[in-house]
């Protein structure tokens, strides 16, 4: 990269001319801003205590070595004691002619098959997925895109959460109020179904508290003394213990369950490698529990439960284990990192959950630690804000959500209606429509929320999400579909405007410079995605890119009124930069149409 040689030739300059020897990797390179001159700025203030002398002075004698002796540079400028450089046009155009057929532009080829584990999604099957579901699997799957083409070996699962507490509240819901009702009776998709007795089972509980309130009883107890929260409790006890009729009604509400979040998944786009059971890891879990106790680094309490005492790492003690012998989450992660480790011997395990979890993956990390596990620091949670709507936070137990089915429905009708009314639909089929609506409504959903940095809460809008101007997901797809015309309006292919290409004869514009820049950066804006695990870095570059050719595309003829010579041109950097636009918004999981 042209930053590189710039910091190893000052590095060079700085040992010539001031006889000092730095690490370039100390020696600052900026993108100019774009009130001035140059394409790069060398900061000069941190290395005055080697000149001892003036910035002004400094940046002047720098700037001489660098266009004497990286013939890359054609000129600088100094601005207030910053070394404003320009890269020869040479430069760029030779960038632009050995990568626009380099299909793997932007990517990395690695022979490390050491995985990476990303676990994401994480259902509980007692509800349908929600909108804060959909953050999470469009995270977790763009961010393991973002590491393949970083050259990790990426391995996604999904750990599903299918059995505790929360499932028997449903099933118990569903065996006492549901008179064997099933999706096909109730006209729902199966995860729906279930979903709908999660729902009845806070309502009956919360009115059993309210009796047990009115009759004296502390809030805070009444909860548990419940009957039904009983009833639900005895059911975990009983599924634990492999009760053959309560096993029965979980197999069957589950593989409902399964049902409805396939269709959910393959309607978003996600997919995962390997899907992992709580129900088949929280025993390995307990195993490993009951070992700690026998080595003394767990304590039995007189009740049965079992804990670890994580005061002297600044945490407070943890319940591992119920009075009664039922597990707890954390017991089935400590079971599920441990077998994952066996297997898989990962460079990093990876957990997509929300921030309201960092205390949890705070404690399973020291909790492994403490139980001998030397391997806990490739333990990495990715924890990500909090999604709400303009009305306020969801509640899946009070059935206040956006289900994942009901938004996707609504943004498919909203970019129906959008493209519609802007008359984009002239020329295409009933089928093609419905793949156009189905495409732009997705990206339009995945760009609004992955553009936000993960580790900030955010708030969706749907109808700001679909919008042909701005920074949106149709806004780009439209950028990439206009430029797929102009080899409809050539009558030509891309290959064919290549070969007539006259390299030699090429004469920047500026704005056809700030193309081949942007382009010339995606190597390290996929890079930098990748080290800070952001998809956000993607989706705005890839707004900016396609910002700045759109202000091509206006004012400048691409076709016609043109030298054929420079049409070759501009049309190729038009293909060029698609590519890089299909690619960016790729990693994002966003489909771009061909027409729009």
């Amino acid at each position: 990269m042209i930053g590189d040689l710039i910091s190893e030739q000052t590095a060079i300059a700085i040992n010539k001319i001031y006889g000092q020897k730095i690490d370039p990797s100390i020696i600052k390179i900026e993108k100019t801003n774009r009130e001035y001159t140059g394409d790069y700025t060398l900061v000069v203030f941190p290395l005055l205590k080697f000149s001892k002398k003036s910035p002004q002075e400094t940046a002047e004698e720098l700037g001489k070595f660098l266009t004497e002796n990286l013939e890359e540079i054609k000129s600088f400028e100094v601005m207030k004691g910053f070394l404003n450089l320009s890269v020869d046009d040479k430069y760029w155009i030779e960038f632009f002619k050995e990568n626009i057929k380099n299909d793997n532009f932007g990517f990395v080829t690695s022979t490390d098959k050491t995985p990476v584990i990303v676990e994401y999604s994480s259902p509980n099957t007692n509800k349908p997925l929600h909108l804060g579901h959909i953050r999470n699997n469009l995270l977790g799957y763009s961010i393991s895109e973002i590491l393949k083409a970083n050259g990790k070996n990426v391995v996604k699962i999904n750990l599903i959460n299918d059995r505790g507490i929360h499932i028997c509240k449903s099933m118990l819901a569903w065996q006492k109020w549901g008179n064997g009702e099933t999706p096909e009776e109730a006209g729902l998709k199966g995860d729906h179904l279930i979903g709908k007795y999660y729902v009845l089972f806070d309502k009956k509980h919360k009115e059993q508290i309210e009796e047990l309130v009115h009759t004296g009883h502390p809030e805070n107890e009444a909860f548990n003394k419940a009957p039904l929260m009983k009833e639900a409790q005895e059911m975990l006890w009983k599924w634990e213990s492999a009760d053959e009729d309560v096993l029965d009604i979980w197999r069957l509400l589950n593989s409902w369950v399964y049902e409805g979040f396939d269709q959910t998944y393959k309607r978003l786009g996600v997919d995962f490698d390997k899907l992992n059971y709580e129900s088949s890891t929280y025993l390995q879990g307990k195993e490993i529990v009951e070992d700690g106790l026998e080595k003394h680094l767990l304590e039995r309490r007189e009740d049965g439960s079992v804990w670890i005492d994580l005061t002297d790492e600044g945490l407070d003690e943890k319940l591992l284990l119920r009075s009664d012998g039922t597990s707890v989450y954390i017991t089935q992660d400590i079971g599920t990192a441990q077998r994952r480790w066996d297997e898989y011997h990962p460079e990093k395990l990876m957990y997509v959950v929300g921030n309201e979890q960092i205390y949890h993956f705070n404690v399973l990390a020291k909790v492994l630690k403490k139980l001998g596990r030397e391997w806990t620091d490739i333990i990495h949670h990715l924890s990500y804000g909090m999604i709400e709507l303009p009305e306020g936070r969801m509640k899946s137990r009070e059935g206040k959500v956006v289900d994942a089915d009901d938004l996707m429905d609504e943004m498919y009708k909203t970019a129906q209606n959008t493209t519609e009314e802007l008359g984009k639909t002239e020329g295409f089929s009933e089928d093609e429509l419905e793949r156009l609506y189905h495409i732009v409504s997705l990206g339009a959903l995945k760009y609004f929320i992955l553009k936000v940095d993960p580790m900030k809460n955010m708030l969706f809008n749907p109808e700001e999400s679909i919008d042909f101007n701005g920074n949106t997901g149709p806004f780009i797809q439209y950028t990439y579909a206009r430029i797929q015309s102009i080899f409809r309006k050539a009558g030509k292919k891309p290959l064919e405007f290549f070969e007539e290409l006259n390299y030699n004869k090429i004469e920047l514009l500026d704005i056809e410079k700030d193309i081949i820049k942007l382009i010339y950066d995606f190597p390290e804006v996929v890079k930098q995605a990748g080290e800070n695990y952001s998809p956000a870095i993607v989706a705005n570059y890839c707004f900016e890119l396609v910002k700045t050719y759109n202000h091509y595309y206006q004012d400048t003829p691409i076709l016609k009124r043109v030298e054929p010579g420079v049409a070759n041109f501009r049309v190729v950097l038009s293909w060029f930069t698609g590519e890089t636009i299909k690619k960016a918004v790729g990693l994002l999981g966003i489909e771009v149409p061909e027409r729009m």
